[in-house]
């Protein structure tokens, strides 16, 4: 029998009961507690998608012009006149200075004078001249005169040769007195005022015009990048005037795309040393003149079409040893599969190396993940590349 303190019994039900719960207490103390694992992380997995890719090769360049030309002041004089406002898209053949003309109108009108003389000359002397001729079949004019005649008539010749060169160099020059634009372009700032005084010291550059429709993109390609387009050319039998025709796509920075379409116009004829490139040039209609000198550009040309596996770009990782994505395997284990990537098609990336059709590649939930960690994966389908055929 259980005592108090006193040596007396517990007094009642309540006394019973609290005697119960103590031992239940003592008793629950010698019961083992055991760890429960959590359950393994949910993951969202997706199979690669395989569809028709088109495979580009792509580069950054530069656009440039197809023609830039100085405008230069060929003749001397004071400026008269500026026909065009700064920055102005001209024609061919517009005028866009003029300098005083007033002294190169009289200089061909003098040579013109001279000319004249000259043919003058000429026929006295070929009239003495056969005059000269007919006395001496006769044997009544000397030897010496006529030699004297046919020397005069040489010399009449001659000088109207001279005075025809001056002619037309007078006339060139009084042309030089309007400064034409030599092409269809836009026309810089004018370095000149009116009035000054220009071509004192040899040509003065007046302004500059720039041909910006058509327009140039210059671009580089890797040696590597040559040596498998060669290959395919030979394949294909392409000849050189074919590969003019190679369409070429090309994006500003600012572009979503490549909406501006053109043709291949150049390839060099070798590989630089330095750099181990190739120097290609693309011509684009830029009716629309977006492209301006200078631009920096993306260009890519398309070299075929194939089947491709293809995952989500949000589903690749990087480390030391490159590229690399999280796939599950037949046991739910992460395991990371190194891969080899090819060009990013919308949302997705083509896989060139590394992955199986029927691989389950995490694309959600990657931080919870973690290799030789078991998973709890959940399959999804993932969309088609936007353009994939």
């Amino acid at each position: 029998m259980l005592h108090d303190f006193a040596g007396r019994s517990p007094a009642g039900p309540y006394g019973r009961a609290l005697l119960i719960a103590s031992a239940l207490a003592l008793s629950s103390c010698g019961q083992d507690n055991r760890y429960v694992a959590p359950p393994p992380p949910v993951v969202k997995v997706a199979l690669p998608i395989e569809q028709q890719v088109t495979r580009y090769l792509e580069a950054t360049g530069n656009a440039a012009a197809v023609n830039s030309t100085n405008l230069v002041a060929r003749v001397q004089g004071f400026l008269q006149g500026i026909h065009y406002r700064d920055g102005d898209i001209v024609k061919e053949g517009t005028v866009l200075f003029t300098i005083e003309p007033e002294p190169y109108k009289l200089k061909l009108a003098q040579a013109k004078a001279a000319e004249a003389g000259a043919q003058a000359t000429l026929k006295q002397t070929e009239l003495e001249y056969e005059r000269q001729t007919d006395l001496a079949a006769r044997a009544v004019a000397s030897k010496a005169a006529l030699d004297n005649a046919t020397a005069n008539r040489d010399s009449a010749q001659a000088k109207l040769k001279q005075a025809q060169a001056d002619t037309a160099q007078a006339g060139i020059n009084l042309g030089y007195t309007e400064v034409r634009a030599p092409f269809d372009g836009v026309v810089t700032a004018r370095l000149v005022s009116l009035g000054e005084l220009v071509g004192a010291n040899g040509p003065t550059q007046l302004a500059t015009i720039v041909a910006v429709e058509p327009i140039y993109v210059n671009f580089t390609i890797s040696e590597q990048d040559v040596l498998r387009a060669r290959a395919e050319i030979r394949q294909l039998g392409i000849t050189q005037q074919d590969l003019k025709k190679v369409p070429v796509e090309v994006g500003l920075q600012s572009d979503e795309g490549y909406p501006h379409k053109g043709t291949l116009d150049y390839f060099a004829p070798n590989v630089s040393q330095g750099t181990g490139t190739l120097a290609l040039r693309a011509i684009l209609p830029n009716t629309d003149r977006v492209l301006l000198p200078g631009y920096f550009v993306r260009v890519r040309i398309a070299e075929d079409e194939a089947k491709a596996l293809l995952v989500p770009d949000a589903a690749l990782g990087s480390d030391q040893g490159g590229r690399y994505v999280l796939v599950i395997d037949k046991d739910n284990v992460v395991e990371p599969r190194k891969v080899t990537i090819g060009p990013k098609v919308g949302d997705l990336r083509v896989i060139e190396k590394g992955l199986a059709p029927d691989d389950r590649v995490v694309v959600a939930g990657i931080l919870r993940a973690v290799p030789g960690q078991k998973v709890e994966p959940q399959l999804q389908g993932a969309a088609p590349a936007a353009g994939a055929k």
